[in-house]
């Protein structure tokens, strides 16, 4: 396996995140769960109403978190895999769970804003979905909002020898656009997204409407965090860009 994939070893550089490029992007890669699909707040909420706020500081956070792990438990596990250092057997785990696994009837929801920011991309940028979800599943997510037409590559969790966080899917998706993994742009809302980034050569955007924490989006050195991955839109073609090392959350509405 990849040296970059081993357990419990991360490059010396991984925590230093470096302003982010603009002039050097020519590609996006996205993840799906948590960047492009959204979670079901209706459900978030009624389990709220059942978590007492004198054990959970924001109920409605930790219900969101809750919905997520029963939606995209892939997604889920990777990232604690990711904190204990336990990814090769975790991957083992979603790979054998990609094959395996029956797929649900159930409507996805889009975070708001993704349509017209793709639209408002694509043309600008070449552009894939770079997710550890099984193809069905990932097809299913794109079809239903018509969104498989903004991407020129589609990599899921088998398409690649080894998924995320190693380094392989983000690199089969910048060779099957024909750029060099330096001109891309990885966006995800979790450390595994910002580690696979990291460790293929590309720069990273940690967004917060998903799994991630910006502390932890922070210490795994996303160049850049955003509130939300339509911001992106904003961020990419000029406005309200921080220039600043590390980044900071940014919110084009102010």
């Amino acid at each position: 396996m990849n040296a970059l994939c081993m357990s419990g070893v991360y490059p010396l550089w991984y925590n230093y995140a470096m302003p982010l490029e603009l002039t050097r992007i020519r590609a996006l890669c996205f993840d799906v769960d948590g960047t492009l699909s959204d979670t079901d707040d209706l459900y978030a909420q009624k389990i709220s109403r059942f978590l007492p706020r004198f054990l959970f500081r924001d109920p409605m956070h930790t219900a969101r978190r809750f919905v997520m792990w029963i939606e995209a438990p892939g997604n889920a596990l990777l990232g604690m895999a990711d904190t204990l250092g336990i990814d090769d057997e975790m991957v083992a785990v979603i790979n054998w769970m990609n094959r395996h696994r029956k797929h649900s009837e159930k409507k996805f929801l889009l975070v708001p804003g993704v349509d017209e920011m793709l639209a408002c991309l694509h043309g600008k940028y070449r552009m894939a979905v770079v997710s550890a979800r099984d193809e069905k599943g990932t097809l299913r997510f794109l079809d239903q909002f018509g969104l498989k037409d903004y991407f020129d590559v589609i990599v899921t969790g088998l398409s690649a020898k080894h998924t995320k966080p190693c380094p392989d899917p983000i690199l089969l998706a910048a060779q099957k656009m024909n750029v060099s993994p330096e001109e891309c742009l990885m966006i995800g809302d979790t450390t595994v997204d910002i580690r696979a980034g990291r460790s293929a050569g590309v720069q990273t955007v940690g967004v917060l409407c998903g799994f991630g924490e910006e502390s932890e989006l922070r210490r795994m050195g996303a160049d850049e965090i955003l509130e939300s991955t339509p911001k992106l839109a904003g961020l990419l073609l000029g406005e309200g860009i921080d220039s600043r090392p590390g980044g900071s959350v940014i919110n084009h509405d102010r």
